[in-house]
């Protein structure tokens, strides 16, 4: 459904994307990760074909996503990073002129999506919140109801409950045979929708992976609080990499066999568990330091 080949598109600064490719197949979420500034936003402007790469070309349902970009952009429900409103419009007005660009007669899934969403789309856009906003462009790009889906940092600005919905909808939309393109800089978010992912940094592409093989590689890092320093011994001993905190709290890396972790942990006095969230460049340098060591 979509097809990213060889493409370089470099600003002016030469940022941009350097031989980016990957392919989405007809009804899966893919996931397009990296931090901010990595190139995410380049490659959706080019999917778009809001701008031509210099090098290679990018196909949306078989068509040139430049030459054909009129074509191309009917076809998607589009969610940009940054959603460009007339703020002196409603919240409703924002969405039916959508709607009327689109030539819309069915409003009964826009209907449905405010409810689910849980806004009140009669208040003026220049005093709604980030996360109102983000639900007003979440619903423009989904309410057509199209066959192909890019969305740019789609939960940005929303509360986890918010994002809870969004994620529901997404993984309905899969089971109706959508194809969903989903850029994000959480590895979180990703995991929990996605197929496959593609790892992007400084321009280039560093992996592109089921995502249940990188979740059997991803290296996690629990925090361990043991009753007392002897226990500590104990879990020095159980384990490869562990790294002291003080006497009684210690770091544990694991990758792939969180069976055995537990096991061990059995044998052991805990006083405390939790889990420490890795870092997205801890992740990247991860995948990207295997790729090029």
């Amino acid at each position: 459904m979509i097809e990213v080949n060889n493409c370089t598109l470099l600003y002016p600064s030469k940022k941009g994307i350097h031989d980016v490719s990957f392919t989405i197949k007809e009804n899966e979420i893919f996931g397009y990760l990296g931090p901010n500034g990595s190139g995410k936003t380049t490659t959706i402007r080019a999917i778009m074909g809001f701008m031509k790469p210099q090098k290679g070309n990018v196909l949306v349902c078989g068509l040139d996503s430049w030459n054909n970009h009129e074509q191309v952009q009917k076809r998607i429900g589009y969610l940009p990073g940054e959603i460009a409103f007339f703020d002196e419009m409603t919240g409703i007005e924002f969405l039916k002129f959508q709607a009327n660009l689109r030539k819309m007669k069915d409003f009964s899934f826009m209907n449905e999506l405010i409810a689910m969403f849980e806004i009140n789309p009669k208040g003026k856009i220049k005093k709604m919140s980030k996360g109102m906003k983000q639900k007003i462009g979440i619903i423009c790009a989904f309410m057509h109801d199209p066959d192909v889906y890019v969305l740019d940092e789609p939960t940005s600005g929303l509360d986890p409950l918010m994002q809870q919905v969004f994620i529901d909808l997404v993984l309905r939309k899969k089971k109706e045979g959508k194809t969903i393109l989903m850029s994000s800089h959480s590895f979180e978010e990703v995991e929990k929708t996605c197929d496959r992912i593609a790892m992007i940094t400084d321009g280039r592409i560093a992996v592109v992976e089921d995502i249940e093989v990188l979740k059997k590689q991803r290296r996690k890092i629990f925090v361990v609080t043991v009753e007392n320093q002897e226990m500590g011994v104990s879990l020095l001993q159980a384990f490869d990499e562990v790294h002291p905190i003080n006497e009684t709290v210690y770091e544990v890396a694991v990758v792939g066999d969180f069976q055995h972790f537990f096991e061990q942990l059995k044998k052991i006095k805990i006083v405390d568990l939790d889990v420490k969230t890795q870092r997205l460049e801890d992740i990247f340098m991860q995948y990207y330091g295997k790729r090029n060591g």
